[in-house]
């Protein structure tokens, strides 16, 4: 198999631009018309596929649900307990940092951070909506996560991380972030092989 050149340093900044903005849209494109066609499944459809607790998604908003948009299920692994600290690391419409809510009760926190505005405001708006208080949406980059060191007990995260062009930045920021004996249940899309430049370079594909 043919090697294929990774773009030089002075290519990738533009090219991390143009794919962020056309994954900042596509994913606010499924918060505001979650009823469209997608090339990626979302949706409650999703979230069945996933295995998330049909009890979750009954009592979660029905915004949060349709908008959802991951790729696996963090939650199988958290083990979450009340009062712990927990960052949802891309929140999204704010399905996970809700699930999260319940699980670590009144006396935890749950920190989303997105660096879309119509999502946070979309996820804080259903946090409300189910009466959660122990629940906030932080706007943040994974590269640079707007929390001091070593306040977390967990992170979470769901499809996201893949997006990142410097993905050992954002490891080094959930290690800074999270405390002794903290956690980390991370789903997302890895592939085993290198990818070629034009699926590199195809935002549609980054965001699905």
């Amino acid at each position: 198999m043919t090697d294929v050149a990774l773009p030089q340093a002075d290519e990738q900044i533009p090219l991390e631009g143009v794919i962020k903005g056309e994954v900042l849209r596509m994913y606010q494109e499924v918060v505001q018309h979650p009823e469209g066609e997608f090339h990626f499944y979302h949706g409650r459809t999703a979230a069945e596929m996933l295995r998330y607790e049909p009890a979750w998604l009954d009592r979660a908003p029905a915004g949060a649900v349709a908008s959802f948009a991951g790729v696996g299920n963090p939650h199988v692994r958290t083990r979450l307990q009340a009062g712990e600290v927990v960052l949802d690391l891309g929140s999204g419409a704010g399905l996970d940092s809700i699930i999260a809510a319940w699980q670590v009760g009144p006396s935890g926190r749950v920190r989303g951070v997105d660096v879309n505005p119509d999502m946070r405001a979309k996820a804080a708006a259903h946090a409300r909506e189910v009466g959660l208080t122990n629940v906030e949406f932080l706007d943040g980059q994974m590269e640079d996560i707007p929390l001091p060191d070593q306040t977390l007990d967990v992170v979470i995260s769901n499809g996201v991380i893949n997006l990142s062009f410097r993905k050992r930045r954002v490891i080094r920021e959930l290690f800074r972030v999270l405390g002794a004996g903290g956690r980390i249940s991370i789903t997302d899309i890895v592939s085993a092989k290198q990818l070629s430049q034009s699926i590199v370079n195809d935002p549609k594909l980054w965001a699905s």
